[in-house]
């Protein structure tokens, strides 16, 4: 990172693991100020020792500059002007620290056949905690010796398998660390998610939302596809582009509808008469409003019923998001980059119960105002 700093013309560019070069211009803070221009904290994940070749380096006196090369990382985000790394940040051009609370140390460490990743964490967390005590440090995997404050676990699925771990962490030992669903998709169309992928997704997001008092983060990957002949590098991914023209992947509008409508609160809820290819999660925030996301992956209608307590009796006012298709093979293409997408439409819940019915392969979200 200390090479990706200060005036463009002094990075030296490096190749990548990815088999492309890259010219260093989108460094370690331009990155911060993309993410500050998005109102987004950034979560900075810190080279620990690990290399995709295979190449490890121990714990010990031999780890010791990787660990200082991270608390200077970490100074230069957070620093004031009085730090040394800060001050570097500030002749940069960005006087003002950012916001941090999560470091994560290292990435996808269960490749490492030496197993040293326990060692490897426990000398970063050490130190990391030494000085910054209110980070939050995230392992890449289950270890041993120290407690991390966050696991991040990542799942690159079928649809199938992804309607399974929608349940996953429903049972999940709460007094262990939180989580970070830090990588996961799933894995069907190409280059960019058909709508198999998106219910795929939405089952699995329905998941994580029940489960918020453990889950803290999540993040989709990849992010971005090169659709022009010879640019893919990875499917599936979330949005499709060439020189001129983008589009959303269902899967990407998935995302739009479920981040639409948050609440601070996971709410009580009961749905009778649902299948097992049906997925929910309830939140609310009280006195504004109560989000619930549906996803019906069969390829019948799914009659429910559904019981909102806390409403209370009267008329309700509601809206409504669908996305759906006719089949799972359905897609958006950057010459058809409006084929599925959400559809909204209003409706009035009268009491607390709604008799409801899902469409075949859709995922809705049903918005219903509390005020």
């Amino acid at each position: 990172w200390k090479k990706m700093i200060g005036p463009l013309v002094d990075r030296p560019t490096h190749p990548t693991t990815w088999s492309y070069h890259s010219s260093d211009g989108m460094g370690l803070l331009e990155f911060l100020q993309w993410c500050e221009d998005l109102r987004m904290e950034p979560v900075l994940a810190v080279y620990a020792g690990y290399s995709l070749g295979g190449q490890v380096v121990k714990p010990g006196p031999d780890l010791d500059p990787y660990v200082q090369d991270a608390l200077d990382e970490i100074e230069y985000v957070t620093g004031g002007t009085d730090t040394k790394w800060g001050a570097v940040r500030a002749r940069d051009g960005h006087a003002a620290p950012f916001k941090l609370h999560y470091v994560e140390v290292g990435n996808e460490d269960n490749f490492d056949r030496a197993r040293t990743y326990d060692g490897r964490f426990a000398q970063f967390f050490k130190a990391i905690k030494a000085k910054y005590a209110s980070l939050q440090v995230i392992a890449t995997i289950p270890v041993k010796g120290v407690t991390p404050d966050v696991v991040d676990d990542h799942y690159y699925s079928r649809e199938q398998h992804m309607f399974e771990l929608a349940k996953h962490y429903d049972s999940v030992d709460r007094k262990g660390p939180k989580v970070f669903v830090g990588e996961w998709a799933t894995r069907e169309g190409t280059p960019t998610p058909n709508l198999g992928a998106a219910l795929g997704d939405a089952a699995f997001l329905t998941g994580l939302e029940r489960n918020s008092d453990l889950v803290v983060m999540s993040a989709y990957a990849p992010l971005f596809v090169n659709v022009s002949p010879g640019g893919m590098q990875w499917s599936t991914d979330l949005i499709g582009y060439d020189a001129l023209n983008s589009y959303g992947s269902p899967a990407y509008h998935a995302q739009v509808m479920f981040a639409s409508c948050l609440g601070d609160q996971t709410m009580e809820s009961d749905i009778s008469g649902a299948g097992d290819k049906f997925f929910y999660s309830v939140t609310a925030s009280r006195g504004s409003k109560a989000c619930m996301k549906m996803v019906n992956a069969a390829s019948t209608p799914q009659p429910v019923t559904i019981a909102l307590a806390g409403l209370g009796s009267g008329n309700h006012a509601a809206q409504l998001d669908t996305l759906k298709a006719n089949t799972i093979w359905a897609t958006n293409t950057i010459t058809n980059p409006n084929r599925i997408v959400p559809v909204r439409s209003k409706l009035t819940i009268k009491g607390e119960r709604l008799e409801h019915v899902l469409p075949p392969y859709s995922i809705q979200v049903l918005e219903v105002d509390l005020k």
